[in-house]
């Protein structure tokens, strides 16, 4: 039978299959696949053989549409990149790296969330990133901008992926109060969150599902298949302004003379935010082993 791989956990797969939820081991050659995106991950649809004693064993993965690596999920509609502006304070470096990982997985579509904020009205530099991402700002504790929220949440599936203590947890419990979610709060002495949400798992809402994910501050873009060769093209602003480029299908956008994006970038047609995290993460995954 077909199923979705709902979360896993204690070293099980939980399967939605035939109006049931299996725990489902994997299959050896399965376990054997170390590729990235080969495994077995929330979102996919699997083919599972069911057991005797009503567990399941998975044969065999269905094609996937996309995959988001970092947190590993696949089959998705939508990503909600959740930051808060403060506690933890936002990091343009750190979004960055999160829209990029976003475009080169190929979803859908890509929004930001900023929750939190009643804490702060220090937002102002967002704007700038709503000609290219649409903007959604929220807070879980005053119930600003939830509505919207939860239209954007009717249907798909929706992955919220952001760093630990920005609120995802408190924004699910927000939408939906039936939704349960652990929540917890931001540590004050690190000014890091604490991992509350300890596993992945599709959680039924309306008529599609949410993925809420354990909090991460790092995000490996080699490992997503990210390199200097690839990198510009998950800076979508770029694309209009690099066929002016003297070395157009071979130009970093960095040291090259006449480049058509760096002109951009003196004209103030791309934020030099966006390209100095560029130049950032082209040196990461330049020097990437």
């Amino acid at each position: 039978m077909i199923g979705r791989v709902i979360k896993f956990y204690n070293s099980f797969f939980f399967v939605r299959a035939e109006g049931k939820l299996i725990p489902c081991k994997l299959r050896g050659l399965l376990k054997r696949d170390k590729k990235v995106g080969s495994a077995v991950c929330v979102g996919d649809f699997v083919k599972i053989s069911q057991l005797k004693d009503g567990s399941g064993v998975i044969e065999n993965v269905q094609s996937r549409r996309n995959f988001l690596i970092r947190p590993p999920v696949a089959n998705v509609d939508r990503v909600l990149l959740t930051f808060a502006v403060d506690a933890p304070k936002l990091h343009p470096l750190l979004l960055n790296r999160f829209l990029v990982l976003a475009e080169q997985s190929a979803i859908g579509e890509v929004i930001i969330c900023v929750n939190k904020t009643d804490l702060s009205a220090d937002e102002n530099f967002l704007s700038e990133y709503e000609p290219l991402y649409r903007v959604v700002r929220v807070s879980a504790m005053t119930g600003a901008g939830v509505a919207e929220l939860r239209k954007i949440l009717s249907a798909g599936v929706t992955v919220l992926a952001g760093p630990s203590g920005v609120g995802k947890s408190s924004l699910l419990n927000a939408v939906d109060k039936n939704l349960r979610l652990k929540v917890g709060t931001v540590s004050e002495k690190i000014l890091r969150g604490k991992h509350t949400t300890r596993v992945a798992e599709l959680i039924e809402y309306g008529g599609g599902f949410l993925v809420d994910t354990p909090g991460f501050s790092a995000v490996d873009l080699a490992e997503a298949g990210l390199d200097k060769n690839n990198l510009r093209h998950c800076f979508k602003e770029f694309t209009e302004f690099a066929t002016g480029c003297k070395f157009r299908n071979v130009c970093s956008h960095s040291h090259e003379p006449d480049c058509g994006v760096k002109l951009a970038v003196e004209r103030g047609d791309i934020m030099r935010e966006r390209y100095a995290a560029y130049l950032t993460l082209l040196d990461e995954v330049g020097t990437a082993r």
